[in-house]
């Protein structure tokens, strides 16, 4: 039998493997990187992180549509969003995206400054660079991508939601690759089992099935693949979601 040729390495989101990190695609990936970091992401790095944030959302997504499917609707509303986190808590990721969004403003409280006087909520500002918020319209292709990937639609005001904790998820992810880069590695880590009460807790995972490096290779001036998996550790607090989120974005990048 004659041997097959080795796999090519994958060039863009027409291959097969693209389409499986797909539907963020690595110029936005990059894009929002260089809102927050003058470092270079390497091409791996930036699947993964593509790659993580569709499996944040994919999740959500699913729990979501089991909320609207109990009360037998079609298209996802935003209290569909509030219900699947209040199921999974794991599902809270993109927290700065809350403040802005009037699906979580009634919920995070009002605030209060040191002398006790009532804090306005903040107002999107006009800043040339984009921040997570200004920018979270770039996600609005991908996303809907994603809703018809899952077979499920949604109302505007819950795409918009959806692109708001894709754009400050990612945001926040790539700050917390940088600093992995600049301390040469994860100085914490932290693994949560959740469970709910009367329920046996769940088993622990295998340590090095959710753990990335403590220490990293490299040198301090680009994020690499495995930087994003630490980040991932951090954002992502414990549980299936951060394992699985793992997984993937390793399986997505092991060809890159």
């Amino acid at each position: 039998m004659t041997p097959q040729p080795a796999r090519a390495e994958c060039s863009g989101p027409e291959t097969a493997s693209a389409m499986d990190v797909a539907p963020f695609k690595l110029p936005l990936v990059k894009a929002v990187f260089r809102d927050v970091t003058p470092m270079h992401v390497s091409r791996s790095a930036a699947w993964a992180a593509a790659s993580v944030t569709r499996t944040v959302l994919t999740q959500i997504i699913g729990g979501a549509t089991e909320a609207a499917e109990e009360e037998a609707r079609k298209k996802l509303i935003p209290g569909d969003l509030l219900s699947a986190i209040d199921r999974n808590v794991e599902l809270e990721v993109g927290g700065k995206w809350y403040d802005h969004s009037p699906t979580f403003r009634g919920l995070t409280g009002v605030r209060y400054d040191a002398e006790g006087v009532l804090v306005p909520p903040r107002r999107r500002s006009g800043s040339r660079k984009p921040s997570a918020v200004v920018g979270a319209h770039r996600f609005e292709a991908g996303v809907k991508k994603l809703l018809r990937s899952q077979g499920a639609t949604a109302v505007p005001a819950m795409v918009r939601d959806l692109d708001g904790i894709a754009s400050a998820f990612l945001t926040d992810l790539a700050r917390d690759a940088a600093m992995v880069v600049r301390e040469g590695g994860v100085k914490r880590f932290g693994t949560v089992a959740l469970a709910m009460p009367g329920e046996p807790a769940s088993s622990p995972f295998r340590e090095d099935s959710v753990r990335a490096p403590s220490a990293r290779t490299g040198d301090r001036r680009t994020i690499g693949r495995d930087d994003i998996l630490a980040a991932t550790t951090i954002q992502l607090f414990g549980g299936t979601l951060r394992q699985r989120a793992l997984t993937e974005a390793r399986e997505a990048t092991q060809n890159t």
